[in-house]
């Protein structure tokens, strides 16, 4: 039998707040309430944000530079994809789960598109994949549509284009280029993607596609103007010291703070002042066993 990620419960201390769904973003920009959504690449942080508000959590092809240390995301595997989708299934019940379709999963054909497509579903509990790319791949996202995956858009700046692009460089700053932005994310909205991010684009272009479609837009490195945000959770929390993109604001920095920890732990160890006695076990004590589950 496949692992799905179910979880067994709900992680202590999660606020008890009602599922999200597509609609429920479908809803949202109804409301005119902005969406949040964040990667995530394993059970200890989704257990985490699963106690925030956030409502989508995107196991992103990013974990090849995040996770992996790739210097790109085309390396990126669906067996990669479908474990860490697993694993934050498990940590994070309540948001939206959506798995990203790599690099080589969806370009080849439409039929192994819908074969992967339906796998992260089926085998690793997600709700909706992501792909990239604008009109050249309305086919796939009307199978997938057919085949009851809800797919996420995500057009401008798409890092699985990276050598067709140049590199990581902003889109849509022509006139021409914009129209296109616009041409492509309606097209999306037609074939059936309930949302689309937006990557690396200017400010005024992504309000003019978030303007032209009804289906929620996240942006990243977009501006204002969409109906929702997107960061990548290591960003976010300042892990990475020599990461800083323009359109990453840290939250945190949490670097120091977990190199001061690392060096504080080395330096009891090598001082013989760790363990102490308060963090070790006396003949009879019940403690260790009671940790892994025994009656102590």
């Amino acid at each position: 039998m496949a692992d799905t990620g179910k979880p067994s419960a709900v992680p202590a201390g999660a606020a008890k707040r009602s599922k999200v769904t597509t609609h429920s973003l479908r809803a949202m920009k109804e409301r005119r309430e902005r969406i949040t959504m964040l990667t995530c690449y394993d059970a200890t942080f989704a257990r985490l944000l699963e106690a925030t508000d956030v409502e989508v959590l995107l196991v992103g092809d990013s974990l090849g530079m995040v996770i992996q240390g790739y210097a790109n995301t085309l390396p990126v595997t669906v067996e990669d994809i479908l474990y860490h989708t697993r694993a934050v299934r498990r940590g994070a019940p309540t948001p939206l789960l959506v798995a990203d379709m790599p690099f080589r999963s969806y370009q080849v054909s439409v039929e192994e598109a819908v074969r992967n497509g339906t796998r992260f579903l089926a085998e690793a509990g997600a709700e909706a994949v992501k792909l990239e790319g604008g009109t050249d791949y309305v086919d796939v996202v009307r199978a997938l549509v057919r085949a009851q995956v809800p797919v996420m858009g995500h057009i401008g700046l798409t890092p699985q284009s990276i050598h067709a692009f140049g590199g990581y460089k902003v889109q849509g700053k022509s006139e021409a280029a914009a129209r296109k932005l616009v041409g492509d994310a309606q097209a999306l909205e037609e074939a059936g993607c309930f949302s689309i991010v937006l990557e690396g684009i200017p400010s005024d272009v992504a309000e003019r596609v978030t303007a032209a479609v009804s289906v929620p837009t996240i942006g990243i490195g977009a501006g204002l103007g969409c109906d929702g945000q997107v960061l990548v959770l290591y960003d976010l929390l300042g892990l990475d010291q020599s990461f800083k993109p323009k359109f990453v604001k840290r939250y945190a920095e949490l670097a120091g703070t977990v190199e001061g920890a690392v060096r504080a732990f080395r330096d009891e160890v090598r001082a013989g002042t760790f363990p102490d006695e308060a963090h070790s076990f006396s003949g009879g004590d019940g403690r260790l066993r009671a940790l892994y589950g025994g009656k102590g």
